[in-house]
């Protein structure tokens, strides 16, 4: 084609004439019609080796997420061989940085040779569980810094963020159906975490036998992209409720909208007052373990924080609990976002005599000394939030409380804040 021929052509071709624009279409509709029909064909009777050899390309995340769709490519994705090598690439020594000698190559064509001794989907395992201990041991790493005033981790927001951390329930029916839901909301409050859940489609609560929460983390936190991404996570049980008779659970408070259950421990349920249908689900977890909890469990064993031993049953009566600075206790008291108390009380103590069955009893407040009252600021109230609705429930507030021993560390905390029923005045 000459010179002036093919410059006319691309004149043609860039402004678009309709003998080209019809031409393009039916190219574009024959390579949809050819590409679809290929595609189908292509599943259906590609080998299994080029597949694998296919697979092989793909990064972690893309290849767990892959093993998803079919029971075929479920068994393709764990092919021992590309998992060691992403195993080998991803968790190298630090200490062979030098050229790999002739030996230490034969030494690992030999390691490779191994590899098909090991059950499919091995490697896969090793490697998955390397990547959760190295997201552990960087969420640990993140706790370090303490408040002075709490000694409680000051980065949980930040950690919360970078981790992408959230909290999933999981209702089933007695049927056995499970219901499986990502957290709606949460709020991080000075000493603790509000995680709402709610949803248009609930299933009906006369259905539902039990509820079980767990901390859900990214297992590839470095690929983390944000809340609202689909990627693959690791479960951690933080605790079981049975919903069998939820409506004869304690009725904590209520509103035009809404009637709230408190079923124990701390967990919250509203329902609707027009159809008794769930509005939402609310719990309130204490900062102290709370990273712990949610990450170091299993889906089915959850992860239990050491026992303190400051209060024991083998000291002498006369023995009293103060030591140099005594203990301190902090309350926070709000309505899941809005703070109405932030408030530290120090040089507590107590007599042998106030330890009974595992508690120990602190006088904070005289009720007969209006001097140590205090004021409640702001609209009292418990806050809570639908798809659709958002309310305020005037009887009831949640309480955040931290015992702190003579050097400030956490001895005690209410793991799952305290939902209060209280008397307003008029």
């Amino acid at each position: 084609m000459e010179e002036s021929e093919l410059e006319i052509f691309r004149s043609k071709f860039v402004r678009g004439s309709s003998v080209t624009k019809q031409h393009a279409w039916r190219n574009q509709h024959s390579e949809k019609r050819c590409s679809s029909s290929i595609s189908s064909i292509s599943l259906d009777r590609m080998p299994s080796e080029i597949l694998v050899k296919i697979l092989s390309y793909l990064d972690a995340v893309t290849l767990v997420c892959i093993g998803c769709v079919s029971r075929r490519f479920y068994h393709l994705a764990d092919d021992n061989l590309i998992w060691v090598r992403k195993y080998a690439a991803a968790f190298r020594s630090k200490r062979s940085r030098w050229k790999a000698t002739s030996v230490e190559e034969t030494a690992t064509s030999l390691s490779l040779l191994s590899v098909w001794d090991k059950e499919d989907g091995y490697w896969k395992k090793e490697y998955i569980t390397k990547q959760i201990s190295s997201v552990k041991a960087a969420l640990t790493n993140s706790l370090s810094p303490v408040k002075r005033r709490t000694s409680l981790p000051s980065k949980t927001k930040e950690s919360l963020r970078i981790s992408g951390l959230g909290w999933t329930i999981i209702l089933r029916e007695a049927s056995g159906k499970e219901h499986i839901m990502q957290h709606s909301n949460l709020s991080v409050n000075d000493n603790s975490v509000t995680v709402f859940w709610h949803d248009k489609n609930w299933p009906h609560v006369d259905t539902l036998s039990t509820l079980d929460l767990y901390g859900a983390t990214p297992i590839f936190m470095e690929q983390y992209k944000g809340p609202n991404t689909s990627c693959p996570r690791w479960l951690s049980l933080i605790e079981k409720y049975d919903l069998s008779n939820l409506r004869k659970s304690a009725m904590i408070g209520c509103d035009r909208h809404v009637r709230v259950f408190c079923v124990n421990p701390g967990l919250l349920v509203g329902l609707w007052q027009e159809n008794g249908g769930l509005a939402f689900v609310m719990a309130n977890i204490h900062s102290h373990g709370l990273f712990e909890r949610s990450i170091m469990g299993s889906d089915t064993i959850p992860y239990t924080l050491p026992p303190d031993t400051t209060f024991v049953d083998n000291y002498p009566d006369s023995m009293t609990f103060y030591g140099d600075k005594g203990f301190q206790l902090h309350i926070d008291i709000h309505g899941s976002k809005t703070y109405f108390l932030c408030s530290t009380f120090h040089n507590l103590f107590c007599r042998r005599a106030g330890i009974n069955n595992g508690y120990v009893k602190f006088l904070m407040i005289n009720l007969k000394n209006n001097r140590e009252h205090l004021p409640l600021v702001g609209k009292v109230g418990l806050e809570w939030r639908t798809d659709c609705l958002n309310g305020r429930i005037e009887s009831c507030i949640v309480v955040d409380m931290t015992l702190l021993d003579e050097d400030k560390k956490p001895i005690w905390v209410c793991e799952f804040s305290s939902v209060l029923e209280i008397c307003l005045p008029s």
